[in-house]
Parts: C-alpha cells; structure tokens; sequence
C-alpha cells in the first residue's frame, strides 16, 4: 500500500492482506510470539520440530507457528537455527509496527485495483474502516475469509480461491490495458 501511495513506483494494482491504510495497534499475540522466538534463540536448538515445540507454549494453532517458523534459518557455522529477521529488531519494532505513514487521503491516493483481503475474526481491516479505505484505494473489493489475522496461513486453500482467481484476472486484465 505505502508503495502505491508513493507514486514512485509503476504498481498496477495491490492485494493487502488483512492491513488496512490506517493506525492500528497491534494484538498482543505479537509480543508473545517474539517472547517464543527469543526462547528459541536462547536454548539454541537445531531441529524445526524443537523450535515449534517451544513455540506451542505461545500460540496453540499450527498454520500460525509454520507460518512464524518460515523464519528459521540454519547457521552455518553453528548449525543452530535463528531467525532471517533478527528478533531484536522485531521487537524493537513492535511498537510502530501498525502504523500507516499516510494520514491524509486527500493528499495521496492510488487510482489502480486494490484487493482488500480480510481474515472476518481479525481487527484489522473492520468495517469501520472501509471508507478509508476507499479515500485511499477508490477502486477497492473485499473478499472475507472466516479466519483471524493469518488469512494465507489458517485458510490457504480459500485464500487461493478467493485471491489467486482475482490476481490472475487482474494481471490478465492490465497485461492486454498495457499491449493496446
């Protein structure tokens, strides 16, 4: 979205995920995940299954520890498992991590497709919300899917059919705008 808003860059169309262009704070599943994860670093292991193990402690759903896990990352000289994004610098940022850094929709809006995907049990795109979303993204949809906020990780199969349908016609559609 902040790409689009920019104009800096030649974005046809953007497909948020359960983020809405607006403040929001975060759940405080995000603290505890970062409480897991530094657990993980701390006691070293070197198997997935080790750090989903420590991982059950801080969030019960499976779909959302692999997602979490995607991560992991193999130390090549110790052979441990860390994380590509250092959990430092996660939760360093946990703080401004739901904030929008465009506030007026009068100064800034993308003209293009917008695919607003929610997860219907989530907070983070609510109704509420919708009309800012559309100052920002005038030609926006939403596609609803029964789930919280890890819509590709707990519904994958109605996340593709929900999403992947419209990407592709989407694509279809400004590949043959752009040939003529």
């Amino acid at each position: 979205m902040t790409i689009a808003l920019r104009n800096n860059k030649p974005i046809q169309s953007v497909i948020p995920v359960d983020n809405s262009p607006a403040d929001v704070t975060l759940k405080g599943d995000f603290a505890k995940y970062i409480q897991g994860m530094r657990k993980i670093l701390d006691l070293g292991v070197s198997k997935q299954t080790e750090a989903d193990e420590i991982l059950q402690e801080y969030e019960k759903a499976l779909p959302i520890r692999q997602f979490l896990l995607t991560n992991l990352v193999r130390d090549v000289e110790s052979k441990k498992l860390t994380f590509r994004v250092p959990v430092r610098i996660l939760g360093l940022a946990l703080d401004k991590m739901g904030d929008f850094p465009f506030k007026d929709p009068e100064a800034t809006r993308f003209d293009g497709p917008a695919l607003f995907i929610r997860g219907t049990q989530s907070h983070y795109v609510a109704d509420e919300m919708l009309p800012l979303v559309g100052r920002f993204f005038p030609r926006f949809e939403v596609k609803d899917v029964d789930c919280g906020h890890w819509v590709i990780s707990e519904k994958p199969e109605e996340f593709r059919q929900g999403a992947w349908f419209d990407v592709v016609v989407i694509v279809v559609l400004l590949t043959f705008k752009s040939c003529g």
